[in-house]
């Protein structure tokens, strides 16, 4: 059940969002309602516009908003730059996490999690504070310390990137978390890990958008809600149940609906 129980502003509210790629509109209208406290998952085939909605909404470059609002947190989301939707609280977990060549691991999060304190208004963390910190949320991720000596993503597997990037999230506490298809070149022990990883950052002030595929990442990080995108828009919502139906039926009923 959700966790959610105040009559607070929804944590995430889309209205009537469109938005264009290289002048094609991708998405065509989208409305969705994430409260805090729950996870809601957005499945859908190739070419439905849930990339696009992901990153819309973490503000990436190229994508040309034409109608429609969201907020965050009661504020413009849209009007803020893509850095301050990150210390706000906005997190996107990538379905293919890159590479930062020269940048070790341990610098690379000991920065942004120190951008994050600043515009809280926290102190900063120091080396030995911060590896403190670290050591025990990599240890639960099964992050070994090697891993952050090396340069970010250089070199990883698909399935040492996304412990990478749970990590990552497990030490910046996002209000918002907005999964692209985290389960994309995972098998089934690393997807247990990451979803183990996911799960525990469960909370009444957090929020979570799982943007996948295929159903079986939903059997560890149990939605509340389930939204069908097809052709740019919510095309179904429902219970966790629809997404069970969708692995038995697939994806065909929404072919022929109106784009």
């Amino acid at each position: 059940m959700p966790m959610a129980t105040n009559n607070e502003a929804p944590l995430l509210e889309i209205r009537n969002l469109r938005a264009k790629v290289e002048g094609r509109e991708i998405l065509k209208g989208i409305d969705l309602t994430i409260p805090a406290g729950e996870v809601h998952a957005v499945m859908g085939p190739n070419g439905s516009g849930k990339s696009t909605l992901s990153y819309v909404l973490a503000g990436r470059d190229g994508y040309e908003i034409t109608d429609g609002t969201v907020l965050y947190r009661g504020r413009d989301l849209l009007a803020l730059k893509p850095e301050e939707r990150a210390c706000d609280g906005i997190f996107l977990a990538f379905q293919y996490p890159v590479e930062i060549p020269g940048v070790t691991g341990f610098n690379f999060l000991k920065t942004a999690v120190n951008s994050v304190r600043r515009h809280r208004g926290e102190s900063e963390l120091d080396a030995m504070q911060f590896l403190k910190l670290v050591r025990k949320k990599a240890a639960d991720l099964g992050v070994g310390e090697e891993m952050l000596k090396r340069a970010v993503n250089s070199g990883f597997s698909g399935g040492e990137k996304k412990r990478y990037e749970a990590l990552q999230m497990a030490l910046l506490e996002p209000r918002l978390m907005i999964l692209d298809e985290t389960d994309s070149g995972l098998d089934i022990d690393a997807l247990k890990v990451v979803a183990e990883g996911v799960t525990r950052m469960r909370s009444p002030e957090r929020g979570m958008l799982v943007i996948t595929h295929y159903q079986r990442i939903l059997d560890y990080i149990l939605p509340d809600r389930v939204h069908v995108l097809a052709h740019g828009q919510i095309a179904q919502s429902g219970g966790p149940e629809l997404a069970h139906e969708l692995e038995r039926t697939g994806y065909a009923q929404y072919a022929g609906q109106a784009a």
